[in-house]
């Protein structure tokens, strides 16, 4: 069976295993674990802020950050495809109290008339707007690579109203390769961001949320609130750290992106934009066939891709799938929609 379903179904490699096994340990919710401050301490360098903290899943860290930076009832701008808003089961709502105000925008990223627009002050009547979040890569939009001078204008106009600005940043690195530019040009803007381990950069579990040291002091304890205090959690931040050495082999997962796309395209059944990272979306109108009676074909003969959307299917590339499997791929969607 070739998985194309997502980036988050790959198995820790050899390396990663040993570094479980390996792993220096100790009691985090004391943070006396080594192998998580080792990583903590790597993530925010990498990222350039002041510290990190070690959160089970990216959906945590979102959540983590929303109510570190918001009072209840504040209002958060978000893209109305934003993962916060579609695939977070409302969490803003449910654990930081807070009411969104999507925003209807072109790629994924609000423009700074749009954050102007969409601003709340705090009146006797409202709460005000409390966070801006943004995405990068954007999931929903077919992995595309936010720019950093979009980042930054979104960022700045949120900051010019005393608005703190939340990166979404589950495959920043995806993006920051795709557009040959340091990490740091995406994450230097905003005022917190998460980014996970267990996408692209292949670890079994983790993400990172990073900050300000004041803002992740806040965080910790949020997570401690959220049930994510971990005791010897060393065995999983080890693959984590050997998941950051993983960043450069991400352009590998692009070149396999755009090689299936442009064999997608090639079946006249179906209908492919461009991937600018690691995630093709197929429009499957033409088949004739809706998305799930495509799905059935193509795990028929050993293919699997994902829903996304009512006539759109989704493939991502990742380290566990070569070339020649992607090849291999190409050539059973081939004979499912012959």
């Amino acid at each position: 069976m070739i998985d194309l379903r997502s980036d988050t179904v790959t198995k820790p490699d050899e390396p990663m295993r040993q570094a479980a096994l390996e792993a220096d340990v100790g009691d985090d919710v004391y943070e006396e674990d080594p192998t998580v401050i080792e990583l903590e301490s790597r993530a925010a360098d990498l990222v350039g802020t002041e510290a990190a903290l070690y959160v089970p899943t990216g959906t945590m860290g979102n959540q983590v950050a929303a109510r570190v930076h918001t009072e209840h009832g504040q209002e958060v701008l978000a893209d109305r495809s934003s993962h916060v808003v579609k695939y977070e089961l409302g969490g803003l709502a449910q654990h930081a109290g807070l009411q969104v105000r999507v925003l209807d925008t072109e790629r994924g990223v609000p423009t700074p008339e749009q954050v102007e627009a969409g601003y709340v002050e705090e009146d006797l009547h409202r709460p005000g707007t409390g966070l801006l979040c943004l995405e990068n890569t954007h999931n929903a939009r077919g992995g595309l690579a936010i720019a950093p001078e979009e980042i930054s204008a979104a960022a700045d106009a949120a900051r010019d109203r005393g608005v703190p600005v939340h990166l979404d940043g589950a495959r920043v690195f995806n993006a920051a390769t795709a557009l040959d530019v340091p990490v740091t040009e995406l994450t230097g803007p905003v005022d917190s961001v998460m980014f996970c381990l267990s996408k692209g950069l292949g670890a079994p579990v983790g993400s990172m949320l990073a900050g300000s040291q004041a803002f992740i002091d806040r965080a910790r304890r949020t997570r401690k609130l959220f049930g994510g205090g971990m005791r010897q959690v060393g065995v999983l931040a080890g693959p984590g750290l050997r998941a950051l050495e993983n960043v450069d082999d991400l352009e590998t997962d692009h070149e396999n992106a755009r090689y299936l796309a442009a064999g997608l395209d090639e079946i006249e059944t179906l209908s492919v934009q461009e991937p600018e990272t690691n995630i093709v979306l197929a429009d499957v109108t033409e088949t004739g066939l809706d998305v799930e009676g495509v799905l059935d074909r193509l795990r028929g003969v050993g293919v699997l891709a994902t829903p996304f959307g009512p006539t759109t299917i989704r493939f991502c590339t990742h380290r566990d799938v070569d070339r020649e499997a992607v090849e291999t791929a190409l050539e059973r969607v081939e004979e499912a929609l012959a």
